[in-house]
């Protein structure tokens, strides 16, 4: 028996109080669970790592359930009979905050929440699934109920790493997952002994052993003392938490490596999100004869598109390598995806013991996990220290289209020069199903709300480049593609042969020498590892295992006199910038001092006049040079745009709302203080 499931709504209320979104009309919101049924054994599915090992019911199946969330028109045969599905990320609702650039929500309701309206303007339906079963309940989070795997019965245990950085001071409990939203796997024995906790400096520092009797699998109550002279503080032991007695110290990498109990059958997300949509798309009625919600009368879904960004992007990347975009009949459930901030990535989530919730590997954070495994890319290609041959796609007959978009950050922090080249650093083009675009001098996470500029825990401010038009953009051209072939614009990213893909070696030569900026040794490194020989059955072994120091190159974009990337597409305030957007940023000197800040880019302003460069010894132009004027920067901005939407990569739509936030052109995204331009005396 394949999988199955039933759909239970708990809520059915009006989306945005009834506003009518063009010919789509008006929304409303439902929200309930699905419980899912599969089949350890005959189901027609890929391998989802345990699932033999879960606790089955009287049929035999295994059970296991989740949230889920539906935005439709309330006519739905008045939409444009398309599921958009957002991934959400960790748990969180994502798409109406980057599509719509609306205020980000777990329990999107209100007109706000609908922002400038795009999706439903389109007539989407937008689906959320809790597919991520690690997460704990709290703050709105969709999740998945996954079961944890025995060994008939027994409780199954494994060697678990995890790293810890903290950036404030006074913290000395911790989950052992690093996350408080992520389940910790518990700790087998709580006998410190039996464990071990070190610290470095750095990623390449030698490891200090921290004492078994400093620290302890604890966490620690504190309450106003009974006579109020004080505070009471109680330690209780933990088998989910770590308490370092004289606390954590900032910037510093600490690592524990423990014997865990009661893995969790993670891959069923996969399975969940394949099931769950294709029964949107093609079925009337579920396992227990309720409705489909999406089929009103004559209304059909006839396409579905996934959108996920950073952890979901990865995802996605996931999905569909390991073959779960094909439905239990053998049908296509995503006719189109759209991976964003992904990198070279795919998911530690088909494995057990796995943390979803961590960060993939970085230069300075969490290092060493099997995020980063060959195949990097969508085409086909050998990996030259093994020579296998692999792709993520692979299925002809069901593989989606791809739009595949990155930051510059992602070059720096997630290896993202892999997702188009060889192993060997060498240009690799991609299928004609495949597009790649670089969102040049643009940050991992580019928020399409910011008020002013903030460093965080960065020495620089962090790039502040707006790109959500290029989300709009980007669905109504996978739209297009997959509904009549129309292809979207041919990928842009820097390649080795345009010249605009480079060593850090020769980046670094030709980056300006901006008075007082420090820049980052390099992007981050992939050591080639050996994490045991049951990987792909989804168990690894920890620590792994460096395999003779071999290392995959990881290039990044060539920059122009100003320090902004050459190859790519340029947002239009990179294309009339008022500052260098990079892809990295440095860690405050007491968060780790010279190591770069993960996935987090920089803005450093230009000098604002002729006098201030010629002071400093800035060798770029003051921006009172390029643009004498607030009229003259927006006119710049406006002329970028509108090469943007004659290249098909910004809507018409968007232009005069880019041309809008210009206007602030000192304050707003950016942070200077620009004089105001001398009033000429009449003769």
């Amino acid at each position: 028996m394949s999988a199955s499931l039933a759909l239970r709504i708990d809520e059915r209320v009006v989306f945005a109080d009834g506003e009518a979104f063009g010919s789509a009309g008006s929304y409303e919101r439902l929200t309930g669970r699905v419980r899912f049924w599969a089949d350890p054994v005959g189901g027609n599915h890929p391998t989802v790592t345990d699932l033999d090992k879960a606790p089955r019911n009287e049929s035999g199946l295994v059970e296991y359930a989740a949230d889920f969330c539906l935005l439709k028109p309330v006519e739905t045969a008045r939409g444009n009979g398309r599921v958009f599905f957002d991934y959400g990320n960790r748990g969180n609702k994502r798409a109406l905050q980057f599509f719509n650039d609306a205020p980000p929500s777990n329990a999107p309701i209100t007109r706000e929440h609908a922002g400038n309206g795009f999706l439903m303007r389109r007539g989407y339906t937008i689906a959320w699934l809790g597919w991520q079963g690690d997460l704990l309940p709290g703050e709105g989070r969709m999740r998945l109920e996954a079961p944890v795997a025995t060994e008939n019965g027994r409780p199954i245990t494994g060697t678990v790493r995890a790293e810890y950085i903290v950036n404030e001071n006074g913290i000395a409990v911790l989950p052992l997952s690093g996350l408080a939203p992520a389940r910790s796997y518990p700790a087998a024995d709580l006998d410190t002994r039996k464990a071990r906790l070190t610290r470095r400096r750095y990623p390449d520092s030698r490891r200090e052993e921290i004492p078994s009797d400093a620290w302890s699998f604890a966490r620690v109550e504190e309450s106003a003392s009974v006579d109020g002279s004080g505070r009471d503080r109680a330690v209780i032991p933990s088998d989910s938490h770590i308490f370092l007695h004289a606390g954590f110290e900032t910037g510093w990498i600490y690592e524990l490596i423990y014997e865990a109990k009661d893995p969790l059958v993670l891959g069923l997300g996969h399975l969940a999100v394949r099931d769950f949509v294709s029964f949107l798309k093609h079925e009337e009625r579920d396992a227990e004869g309720n409705p489909n919600p999406l089929r009103d009368g004559a209304a059909r879904i006839e396409k579905a598109y996934a959108w996920g960004r950073s952890q979901t992007g990865r995802c996605i990347r996931d999905f569909v390598y390991l073959g779960f975009n094909a439905d239990a009949r053998g049908r296509r459930v995503f006719d189109g995806v759209m991976p964003h901030v992904a990198g070279a990535g795919k998911m530690w989530m088909n494995h057990r013991f796995a943390n979803i919730s961590l960060l993939p590997g970085q230069e300075y954070e969490n290092h060493d996990t099997p995020v980063d495994r060959f195949p990097f890319s969508y085409a086909r290609s050998t990996d030259h220290f093994t020579g296998r041959e692999d792709a993520i796609l692979k299925r002809p007959d069901t593989d989606p289209l791809v739009i595949h978009t990155d930051s510059s950050s992602e070059y720096w922090h997630r290896r993202a020069s892999l997702v188009h080249t060889d192993t060997q650093g060498r240009d690799l083009p991609q299928p004609d199903t495949v597009r790649l675009y670089c969102w040049a001098a643009s940050q991992h996470f580019a928020s399409p709300i910011v008020t002013r500029p903030e460093r965080g825990l960065g020495v620089y401010f962090h790039n502040t480049v707006a790109t959500s038009m290029f989300f709009r953009a980007n669905l109504d051209a996978l739209d297009r593609w997959a509904t009549d072939g129309t292809p979207p614009p041919p990928s842009r990213m820097p390649t080795r042969r345009e010249g605009t893909l480079v060593t850090p070696e020769e980046w670094r030569a030709s980056f300006p020498a901006i008075p007082g900026a420090a820049l980052p040794r390099g992007p981050s490194r992939l050591e080639r590892l050996d994490f045991g020989p049951d990987i792909d059955r989804g168990v690894t072994q920890e620590p792994p295992r460096p395999i003779g120091g071999e290392e995959y190159p990881v290039l990044v974009p060539a920059c122009d006199a100003d320090g902004n990337d050459l190859g790519g597409v340029r947002a239009p305030m990179a294309g009339a910038p008022l500052g260098t957007y990079v892809g990295w940023n440095l860690r405050r000197p007491e968060l780790g001092h010279g190591a770069m800040l993960g996935i987090t880019g920089s803005y450093i302003p230009f000098p604002e006049t002729e006098d201030e460069r010629r002071h400093t010894g800035d060798p770029r132009a003051a921006i009172l040079e390029r643009y004498p004027d607030a009229e003259a920067y927006v006119a710049a901005i406006r002329k970028k745009a509108e090469e943007l939407v004659a290249e098909g990569f910004m809507l018409e739509e968007d232009v005069e709302r880019v041309v809008a936030a210009a206007a602030n052109w000192g304050g707003g995204r950016h942070a200077v203080r620009l004089p105001p331009r001398p009033r000429t005396r009449p003769s």
